[in-house]
């Protein structure tokens, strides 16, 4: 009987030990992970403040050893992420409700989602190959509204998942209680499921804007870039990654010096979406 008092006994003081490490390990990752963002961050601010001047906003990207801006990159990264977003956003919603809400139980959501998820994780210069075959051979050249729908390709496994994911969370209760006096399904869905679920489907089509501003890859076989001043949709566009792609592994220092102030500004960009967008559904939800 003693030795199993003894181990009775000692069992509590293993827990407590495999408590801390693991307790330790959690707060040396944390460490690291904060360590590398504070890192990251601060290599943007230290090389792209100094270049950050009225200039980088008024002005066209330069030719090799002078002086010039960004205006033009930062203009096609607008209209390409706008199109991509505009068109891949209520697909996304659309498709995610579907699954959450008319399809939960049919045998074709599962099929849907195994597709999505891989679409999710596929590497984006294949759909940049994807678009190419489909989008630019047939318009014979580059152009925005290629590099657009790669960027909406991109966008909607990201709002699909959120979405699904979102709705799956609101209790059934709701929609009992809502169908419990009549309400019709789509009714349900947008006054109830999609008021509910509205702060984590934003945060989805916020996760899709963070990936699709700093993609390159796909843009290289779509809009290709431009140098030039241009709001043709069907003609070659220049955008921020790709002037930041071609820029920081040249061997001009002004273009280096744009390459960076081009990264702080997507940055910052995207920082500043997210916390809009977070104040606004708070206010919203009466928080």
């Amino acid at each position: 009987m003693e030795p199993v008092a003894v181990r009775a006994r000692a069992l509590p003081a293993r827990r407590k030990s495999a408590n801390a490490v693991f307790q330790g390990l959690c707060y040396a990752a944390t460490a690291l992970g904060l360590t590398a963002l504070c890192l990251i961050l601060g290599s943007l601010l230290y090389n792209g403040v100094g270049g950050l001047s009225l200039r980088v906003f008024t002005e066209i990207t330069p030719g090799p050893g002078s002086q010039g801006g960004l205006l033009n990159a930062i203009v096609g990264s607008l209209i390409m992420t706008v199109l991509g977003v505009a068109v891949g956003t209520p697909i996304g919603i659309l498709a995610g409700t579907f699954m959450a809400e008319y399809g939960r139980y049919k045998r074709i959501t599962p099929v849907v989602r195994f597709i999505n998820d891989i679409l999710l994780s596929a590497p984006s210069i294949i759909i940049g190959l994807f678009v190419y075959e489909l989008v630019v051979v047939p318009m014979g050249g580059f152009s925005a509204l290629a590099g657009g729908a790669a960027l909406a390709i991109i966008v909607i496994p990201v709002v699909i998942r959120t979405t699904e994911d979102m709705l799956l969370l609101v209790p059934n209760q709701l929609r009992e209680a809502a169908a419990s006096i009549g309400a019709p399904r789509s009714v349900i869905i947008r006054s109830v499921c999609y008021k509910a679920a509205q702060a984590g489907i934003v945060t989805g089509v916020l996760l899709a804007v963070a990936r699709v501003s700093g993609e390159t890859a796909p843009l290289l076989f779509t809009a290709l870039g431009n140098l030039n001043f241009s709001l043709r949709l069907t003609s070659p566009m220049a955008s921020l990654p790709l002037t930041i792609n071609q820029f920081a592994s040249s061997a001009y220092p002004e273009w280096q010096s744009l390459a960076w102030t081009g990264a702080l500004i997507i940055t910052a960009a995207v920082l500043l979406l997210s916390i809009v967008a977070r104040v606004l559904v708070s206010k919203r939800s009466g928080r």
